[in-house]
C-alpha cells in the first residue's frame, strides 16, 4: 500500500544537471529519505540521504559538493538535486523511505530501508 514515486531522470552532457524528485504516500512515519544508485554490472550504492528525526543530511564522499538533498517530511517529498553532472554518475538512481530513525553515516546502509521507487535513469553523454 505504499507507494514511492520517482521522477525527474533523463539525459543530460557532462557538466550539467538534473533534479529528481520522490513522492511517499501511505505511510506517516517516514523519518528518513535515501537516495542510491546503481549502475549496469555494479552494484547499489549509497548517495544521499535527509534525516527528518535529526534534522540532518549525509552524503557519500563521492559527491563531493556536486549534488544536493531536501525534503518536506510534512508532505513526504523530496528533491535530488545533481549538479556537475559526470560521465560516471550515469545510473539509474532510486529513492527510498523507512520506518526507523537514523543520523549521518546509518542513513547509508541500503537495507535498513523499507519501501523504494521504481527508479529513474539518469544518462550522462560527453
Amino acid at each position: 500500500q505504499v507507494q514511492v514515486v520517482e521522477s525527474g531522470g533523463g539525459s543530460v552532457q557532462a557538466g550539467g544537471s538534473l533534479r529528481l524528485s520522490c513522492v511517499v504516500s501511505g505511510i506517516n512515519n517516514n523519518y528518513a529519505m535515501g537516495w542510491f544508485r546503481q549502475a549496469p554490472g555494479k552494484g547499489r550504492e549509497f548517495v544521499a540521504a535527509i534525516s527528518y528525526s535529526a534534522s540532518s543530511t549525509y552524503y557519500a564522499d563521492f559527491v563531493k559538493g556536486r549534488f544536493t538533498v531536501s525534503g518536506d517530511n510534512a508532505k513526504n517529498s523530496g528533491y535530488l538535486h545533481l549538479n556537475s553532472l559526470k560521465s560516471e554518475d550515469a545510473a539509474v538512481y532510486f529513492c527510498a523511505a523507512r520506518r526507523t530513525v537514523c543520523s549521518g553515516y546509518g542513513c547509508s546502509d541500503a537495507t535498513t530501508y523499507d519501501y523504494w521507487g521504481q527508479g529513474t535513469q539518469v544518462t550522462v553523454s560527453s
